[in-house]
């Protein structure tokens, strides 16, 4: 059978703020510039998780849409909509939730889910219009 990639997408909305604790203020606002306010900030996330396998012959399907929709939200939309990365989100505590990380733990959060037979192969998560950050697993996509 062939080898096809779905993707599904999801949106969602979360805050967060960039910062070192070990570094001054100045320091901060330097680095990670308007994303180390203090008071946080916002973004309306758009999510797109592409799956790989082969086109089961009985359903014409890599894997069912609905069940990549219900992976996302019960492992990432459920926690992270409406929610501070930094404060309320327990998979991404200890970790600084620049878009670049919040793909890979997005990633570590939905790859163990799937059913045998179906791979990730992106997370693509658009922080702003202008900002998106691409992943494609611990391998960087040469499987």
């Amino acid at each position: 059978m062939p080898t096809v990639r779905v993707t599904r997408r999801a949106h969602f909305c979360s805050a967060h703020r960039l910062f070192h604790d070990e570094w001054s203020d100045e320091k901060n606002r330097e680095v990670f510039g308007d994303c180390s306010n203090p008071h946080w900030h916002g973004h309306n996330y758009v999510l797109d998780v592409t799956v790989e396998g082969p086109v089961d012959p009985e359903t014409g399907f890599v894997m069912d849409l609905k069940a990549v929709k219900g992976a996302i939200d019960e492992r990432v939309v459920r926690d992270v909509d409406h929610r501070n990365l930094n404060l309320e989100v327990a998979w991404m505590r200890g970790i600084r939730p620049s878009t670049e990380n919040f793909a890979v733990a997005v990633w570590d959060r939905i790859a163990p889910v799937l059913p045998e037979g179906v791979r990730l192969q992106r997370v693509f998560l658009r922080e702003t219009p202008n900002n998106s950050v691409e992943y494609l697993g611990p391998e960087g996509g040469d499987r």
